[in-house]
């Protein structure tokens, strides 16, 4: 919880999988429906995380500005019987703590399943970010 009036805030809005090259990762995850793999999911989950960083890389000019990485929410688009969310998630995770570190990259997390997201993506990832003043 942040005390009130804290303006060092940044809510990042919903990121997608969007490969460097620019191409938007889409499908559902669920093998055993013949969707795509925790594998495959967490590397589109790692997109989200990469592209998430980028924006806060454009917007900070210096990755140095953020103080903590405060919370992680990911909705993966999966069939009825996937149930290994959070292991999609860990894709989003793991590659902000391989840039942030401990503790600036030590965050909470969230992971829900849906039956759909926006541009059939399999995952989509927002944060909330504390930067230095």
């Amino acid at each position: 919880c942040l005390p009130p009036g804290e303006d060092n805030v940044m809510y990042i809005s919903g990121h997608l999988p969007i490969t460097a090259d620019g191409e938007l990762i889409t499908g559902t995850l669920g093998p055993d429906q013949g969707g795509m793999t925790v594998k495959e999911g967490y590397d589109a989950a790692r997109h989200c995380g990469l592209n998430i960083i980028a924006t806060l890389k454009e917007q900070l000019g210096d990755l140095d500005r953020v103080e903590q990485v405060i919370k992680v929410f990911g909705i993966v688009s999966s069939h009825t019987d996937f149930k290994h969310q959070h292991l999609v998630m860990d894709g989003c995770s793991d590659v902000i703590m391989e840039v942030f570190d401990k503790p600036v990259g030590y965050h909470a997390r969230s992971a829900i399943g849906t039956n759909t997201l926006p541009l059939n993506a399999p995952v989509e990832v927002e944060a909330i970010i504390k930067i230095k003043p």
